[in-house]
């Protein structure tokens, strides 16, 4: 008996000088998977942040671009405006069409407030939602405020036209 434990315990050893090795290269494929998980996790949040600073910078292109088209609009419509004096009628419209203008630049500079905000958000998801709610709410806002500027362009449209020809 005494050989037969004796050869037991030479084979237990054998087993397991072969099996250290083989944890060690499992244990280094392990360390190798999670650097790599890192490292890739790493690299989409960088891709999400650039994918975030891009969406503000076209929000902010599409903000100036806003602007610009009702700066444009503007002058069109200051060009087509006949140069003779209002009457007493039309001042309520057009105190109606200065308190839009008013309150456009208002939004203007509450956007901005937001885009600072949102640029100096760090959690990129958060980033990602607020950039994604900022740009419907403009894009509602911007609906809603072609709808007012027209229906008050047309208001003024019609009481010049009446002025003109007086029933």
């Amino acid at each position: 008996m005494p050989v037969a434990g004796a050869r037991f315990f030479q084979l237990f050893i054998v087993m397991f000088a072969l099996a250290a090795p083989l944890k060690a290269w499992s244990a280094a494929d392990q360390l190798e998977e999670v650097l790599k998980e890192q490292t890739k996790a790493r690299q989409d949040e960088k891709a999400k942040e650039l994918k975030a600073k891009e969406q503000i910078e076209n929000l902010k292109r599409d903000q100036q671009l806003n602007r610009s088209q009702q700066e444009l609009d503007q002058i069109k419509r200051e060009k087509t405006e006949p140069s003779q004096p209002q009457q007493p009628q039309a001042t309520p419209t057009q105190q109606q069409l200065d308190q839009q203008r008013n309150e456009q630049q208002l939004q203007r500079l509450q956007t901005d407030q937001q885009i600072n905000r949102i640029e100096r958000e760090t959690d990129p998801l958060r980033r990602q939602q607020q950039i994604e709610n900022l740009q419907r709410q403009q894009r509602i806002d911007s609906l809603q405020e072609q709808i007012r500027r027209n229906q008050t362009q047309q208001d003024l449209d019609r009481l010049r036209q009446q002025q003109q020809n007086p029933r």
